[in-house]
Parts: structure tokens; C-alpha cells; sequence
């Protein structure tokens, strides 16, 4: 190595069809007892479970995604003005998650069965890619072929010449593959029991990685 080198930062540019939908659920109980809180809440995951194993799910279908526990307070003023707390109760939070493939008679028949169970979760749907170590892929090798091109239209116009790779950079985030198109409970009455022509705009993503070449 002469120790002549440039760099170039390439980025990669995929989109990619949805083929998964996700649906996220949030179920949240308050209650006085702690024990009463625990119990309602684990009620009101089974229900939901039961309901999605009766159109044909297998039990192990729906994901905790994430669980929190906390105490609740009101707030008030005494006659002297100051403020003070009194205890409310405990509030469980619990936010699960089904994957299903895309298919919107199906994502209505889920709901109609999420709707009548009981439970009735605050829930959010989204669509996204079942491959996505292939998405992935697909995004370095454009920003490898990204940074090339970029790197030899350089070199032809300052008249050098490229020599091996020396060095390339990438940073492993996680990639956000997801539609724009998202819905929730208030467009639950459109896909509940039945199907709707619902057709989720393309995967948008980027990535990039930098390369740096030797000039010789």
C-alpha cells in the first residue's frame, strides 16, 4: 500500500412487496389488588388466545411482545393547597403480537375473532416481509454496487486509478422493513368478516456501507 486512498459511502435501495401481516395488541387492566390485576389480565390473554385457536391458530401463535407492571396514583390538593397522591390500584400492561400471512379474508376473520372474545385489546396492523434476511441482502449488495459506481466515475474524473479494497465499513442496525400502509381499531369495521381490497403500498429501505479503496 502507498498509503493513497479514497472513500466512498454507497447506499443500497430496496422495495420489496408485503407478503406478512403483523398485528400488534395491547390489552391493559387496572385494578385495587395486585392479585386482581394479574388474574384479569391473565384472563383477558387467554380469551384472546382462545378465540385465535378456534379459527385455526396454533396456541403458541400469539407473542408477548412486551409486559409491564406499575402502581397508579391520583393526584390532588388538600385545603391548604398542597398536593397530594392517593393510591389508585395496580395497571398491567401487556402488548402481544400475531403474524399472519397476507391475506385480507384472513386478517378479517382473525378480527372478527379478536372482537368478539371479550378481551378487546387496543390493536395496530401492519404489513411486512416474511424473508427478511433476504431484504437484506438484496440492500447491502446495492450499496456495495452503489459505492463502486460512485467510486469509479470519481476516479475517471480525477484521473486515477483504483486499486484493491482496503477497508469497508458497515454499521448492523436493524432494518425497519415495513409498509407505510397501517391501520388500527378505527378501521376495524372495514376488514372485520370479511374482504377488503386493501393493497399495502411497497417496502421502502435503505442502507449503506462505505468503502475504501486504494489508489494506485
Amino acid at each position: 500500500m502507498n498509503g493513497r486512498a479514497i472513500t466512498v459511502k454507497g447506499i443500497g435501495s430496496v422495495a420489496a412487496k408485503p407478503d406478512l401481516t403483523v398485528i400488534t395488541m395491547n390489552l391493559t387492566t387496572t385494578m385495587p389488588d395486585y392479585a386482581q390485576t394479574m388474574e384479569r389480565a391473565s384472563k383477558d390473554v387467554e380469551g384472546v388466545r382462545h378465540a385465535l385457536i378456534s379459527i385455526g391458530y396454533a396456541r403458541e401463535s400469539l407473542k408477548t411482545a412486551n409486559f409491564n407492571i406499575r402502581m397508579e396514583y391520583d393526584f390532588f390538593k388538600d385545603k391548604n393547597g398542597d398536593r397530594k397522591q392517593k393510591f389508585k390500584g395496580y395497571t398491567c400492561t401487556h402488548a402481544l403480537k400475531l403474524e399472519l400471512d397476507f391475506d385480507m379474508k384472513h386478517l378479517g376473520e382473525t378480527l372478527t375473532a379478536i372482537s368478539t372474545c371479550g378481551s378487546h385489546p387496543d390493536f395496530k396492523i401492519a404489513f411486512s416481509v416474511k424473508d427478511k434476511a433476504a431484504v437484506s441482502a438484496e440492500l447491502l449488495e446495492s450499496a456495495i454496487t452503489n459505492a463502486k459506481d460512485k467510486a469509479v466515475v470519481l476516479a475517471k474524473a480525477a484521473g486515477i486509478q483504483l486499486g484493491a479494497i482496503q477497508r469497508i465499513d458497515y454499521s448492523w442496525g436493524e432494518l425497519r422493513l415495513l409498509s407505510e400502509t397501517e391501520f388500527g381499531n378505527g378501521m376495524f369495521c372495514e376488514v372485520r368478516g370479511a374482504a377488503v381490497d386493501i393493497e399495502p403500498e411497497d417496502i421502502h429501505a435503505n442502507d449503506s456501507v462505505t468503502v475504501v479503496w486504494e489508489i494506485e
